[in-house]
């Protein structure tokens, strides 16, 4: 079992950074940068906007998607010292489609504490002002880049009722509203474009009527899409009976598991079970 004990002991501090504005920061954030040792940080060039503003002196260490793996040693080695460390990304709430995973499992692993402070996060905005229902909601982040994955992790999706919440970049969105308008059929969507920024626009309509416009628009995106309103109450149906029915849409047996385990909120080892337990019967 791990647990923080908020002892006095030495912390590694997760604090979110404004996602355009940056006066979307919290008095606690930055209170908690004057107090660290040293700050973790994705790019030390964008971290310097936000401190030359804020006229904070802090280290600067890089760490990213990169060199997480080689970054975690030094960071324990702090840790034992004594050090409070501060770790920020870019824009947003590290972790959140963002480096700071694999440094958490290891401060985690060896004992330390880790504070994860509220803040900005783009996905949040973009759900409340989209006009689509905000639950239950699923956010997936980003799709994969190749296509033919992008294709099968939304064939993966289609089925769900949830709405669900997409990063995108400029150079992809047009491919992804493509495959989504074949995959989930002509749904709403709530497209965000610059959040918190000079020029943050949002564009609600039918997935087909937004594609002739996205290549023509630049920034980072956020997707919010209407779920599935034609999905099936699964509660009725046996384990196997569920997976057949991702089966029968040509998803792999594997997948087809994840996603029942996932819509049943169960453990994947439980449906690998009992689906091939009926299959044999």
């Amino acid at each position: 079992m791990s647990q923080n004990s908020y002892d006095g002991s030495a912390s590694l501090y997760l604090i979110p950074t404004p996602i355009g504005n940056l006066e979307d920061i919290t008095i606690r954030a930055l209170k908690t940068l004057e107090m660290v040792d040293f700050v973790l940080c994705e790019d030390t060039r964008e971290t310097l906007k936000l401190f030359n503003k804020y006229n904070l002196k802090k280290k600067l260490v890089s760490c990213h998607q990169f060199n997480e793996d080689k970054v975690k040693e030094y960071i324990i080695g702090r840790l034992k010292i004594g050090d409070n460390i501060g770790l920020v990304t870019d824009q947003g709430t590290p972790i959140i489609s963002d480096p700071g995973y694999i440094v958490v499992c290891e401060v985690i692993k060896y004992g330390f504490n880790v504070v994860s402070l509220p803040g900005a996060t783009a996905f949040v905005p973009a759900l409340t002002c989209s006009g689509i229902s905000p639950a239950p909601f699923l956010f997936y982040g980003f799709l994969n880049a190749k296509d033919s994955r992008r294709k099968k992790e939304l064939e993966a999706l289609k089925k769900l009722k949830y709405t669900l919440i997409f990063y995108e970049s400029p150079h992809r969105i047009k491919d992804t509203l493509i495959y989504m308008l074949s995959i989930f059929g002509d749904r709403m969507i709530s497209i965000n474009r610059e959040i918190s920024k000079i020029y943050e626009e949002i564009y609600r309509d039918k997935i087909s009527s937004l594609i002739p416009i996205v290549s023509t628009l630049k920034g980072e995106f956020v997707l919010i899409v209407e779920g599935n309103k034609d999905a099936v109450d699964y509660s009725d149906l046996s384990i196997y009976e569920h997976v057949k029915v991702y089966l029968d849409d040509d998803i792999s047996e594997m997948e087809a598991i994840k996603i029942v385990a996932r819509e049943r909120n169960v453990p994947k080892s439980v449906v690998y079970k009992e689906y091939h337990q009926q299959k044999r019967e």
